[in-house]
């Protein structure tokens, strides 16, 4: 029989498999007492499963490369953590295994993130997974993971670890769907960029049963299990539609009555160019520097690495803009040569800017490698400042970008309320506004963008931060600038038309999504839009303001 159930879609497309589960690892190993004389060996022990944990989540981000990479390399650091480690050996040493104190570290260490609010207590799944893969490698166990298969099959789990999620194939995961997770968790993040239907935060995915045929619409976030062959036809139906106008739908972003909206690719590095120049991107509008420094946490890349990786990337985009938005480190990636060690709430700490203001020859080495990677080439370049709080948080950024002689537009991303609510102060020292959603949501509704308990108040469909992003909007048009959305907001078709109605002049998003935004937009008329926005900001939750825009929009 025919049942329906809802979680939050993430990447659209629709996938009809059979259920596989992923495979976990013994969570918990047995507690045994070791002799003193064996504590070394023991220590040894939990060494070299560390060790060999941290080189394979590399080696997985060295192959994925893009964001998966820098999303991989935190975790293998968090693997290496010099503080679990000392707990690891404590427990060691008074008479614990090595695979036990392992567990018992990491039980710790999670509590205790937990307790304190701590931005990585949201990094659960990370956590987890680093754990198990640990306890696995000790006990000589398989490790967590994709199941094997030669069939094609939709994949569920409680949650999707970084590590899984990056080398998903996409010829057997047709799929997938989680009971945990959110809408700009690392799996949803990773799910878009793939280009594979993902549901997330679907309460009881775990109780399905192993075979069980399931229909996934990433779009809407419905799960059909069981589907009749009449909703298989519907669903297929439709998703070759969606394809048939993806492949007719070429050019630069437009309304149906040519009101442009360039669509920009978010990119994590060189890694992501060819597919953001094969989904038609007219350029790039977040370019995610970090992972050039976390390859070392202890020490900055040098300028000339730094040259090399820039100029990739703009080199591809002659007559393109690219959006560079200088290093955002702290909260979830922590740099032993940057960020404090000992803050209790990272996340509302000394990160982005503040970072680089208290390191200034940091951010100086990052925008002279800007200056030299540039020289000579024709692209529009436009670097910009994570976590802007105010006026003096952009000005001390654009005299830095002076100092080191950039040429190029200087502006502020919008991740704080108070950036938001002051934006026209801002736009006396920048050029450009540019929203990242997935913080600025965060720190609206105090909400971690990682915890699948709260991702309800993660939705960019909530009318309170549609609020924050008209009146940043409003705010650049009355002083003749520009305004972007670089969040994951930008990635949903429905949600980019409400954006533009909002005033948005541009829209970046992971390349896969390109299409679907591209084919959304051209439906339209820029009227259309904009009253679509003023009735989904008219509503009082995210559930309301996505109906009331498609009813808009749908002529309903």
């Amino acid at each position: 029989m025919e049942t329906t159930l809802r979680g939050v879609g993430v990447s659209h497309g629709v996938a009809i498999g059979e259920v596989r589960h992923m495979g976990t690892a013994v969570l918990e190993p047995p507690a045994r007492e070791v002799p003193a004389e064996e504590a070394e060996r023991e220590k040894g022990r939990a060494r070299k499963a560390v060790e060999a944990v941290a080189a394979d989540l590399m080696a997985r981000g060295n192959l994925a490369g893009g964001e998966a990479q820098a999303v991989l390399e935190a975790q293998a650091m968090m693997a290496q953590d010099p503080e679990l480690m000392a707990d690891v050996e404590r427990r060691i040493a008074e008479s614990s295994t090595a695979e036990r104190a392992v567990y018992d570290a990491f039980a710790a260490y999670r509590e205790l993130l937990a307790a304190a609010g701590e931005y990585l207590a949201g990094r659960v799944a990370d956590l987890d997974d680093v754990r198990n893969r640990i306890v696995a490698r000790l006990l000589g166990v398989p490790m967590p993971g994709v199941p094997d298969s030669d069939e094609p099959y939709v994949l569920v789990a409680r949650d999707l670890a970084p590590a899984d999620t990056a080398l998903l194939d996409p010829t057997l995961v047709l799929g997938f769907v989680t009971e945990e997770g959110g809408p700009t968790s690392h799996s949803a993040i990773l799910a878009r960029a793939l280009g594979v239907p993902a549901v997330v935060a679907l309460p009881g995915a775990g109780e399905l049963a192993e075979g069980t045929l399931i229909a996934v619409d990433g779009g809407t976030g419905e799960i059909f299990v069981n589907p009749s062959e009449e909703k298989k036809a519907q669903l297929e139906a439709a998703a070759a539609a969606r394809r048939a106008a993806l492949s007719s739908s070429t050019g630069p972003g437009v309304t149906a009555d040519g009101h442009t909206v360039p669509l920009l690719a978010n990119i994590g590095g060189p890694a992501d160019v060819p597919a953001a120049v094969e989904a038609g991107a007219e350029g790039v509008g977040l370019f995610r520097t970090e992972f050039l420094f976390l390859d070392d946490s202890k020490n900055a890349p040098s300028e000339e690495k730094q040259v090399a990786a820039y100029r990739q990337v703009l080199e591809a985009f002659p007559e393109g803009r690219v959006v560079v938005r200088v290093l955002d480190a702290g909260a979830d990636k922590p740099l032993d040569f940057l960020t404090p060690a000992d803050e209790p709430n990272p996340a509302l700490g000394v990160r982005g800017l503040r970072s680089l203001l208290d390191h200034p020859e940091v951010l100086r080495t990052q925008l002279s490698a800007l200056v030299k990677a540039s020289e000579g080439l024709s692209v529009h370049l436009e670097v910009m400042a994570p976590m802007v709080a105010d006026r003096a948080d952009a000005k001390a950024f654009a005299d830095a970008c002076r100092e080191a002689g950039l040429h190029a537009k200087f502006g502020a991303m919008v991740e704080i309320p108070s950036a938001a609510l002051r934006a026209r102060s801002i736009l006396q020292e920048v050029e450009f506004l540019s929203l990242g959603t997935n913080d600025l949501a965060q720190y609206t509704f105090a909400a971690d963008r990682q915890v699948g308990a709260v991702s309800r108040l993660q939705d960019p469909w909530q009318p309170a931060l549609l609020d924050l992003v008209a009146l940043s909007a409003e705010a650049a048009k009355a002083e003749g600038k520009s305004c972007g959305v670089c969040g994951e907001a930008a990635s949903d078709p429905l949600l980019a038309s409400v954006l533009t109605g909002l005033g948005v002049t541009s829209l970046s998003m992971g390349a896969a999504s390109i299409p679907y935004v591209r084919a959304a937009l051209a439906k339209f008329t820029l009227a259309q839009c904009e009253r679509a926005a003023a009735a989904a900001r008219a509503t009082d939750s995210a559930e309301e303001a996505r109906r009331a825009a498609q009813a808009v929009l749908s002529g309903e």
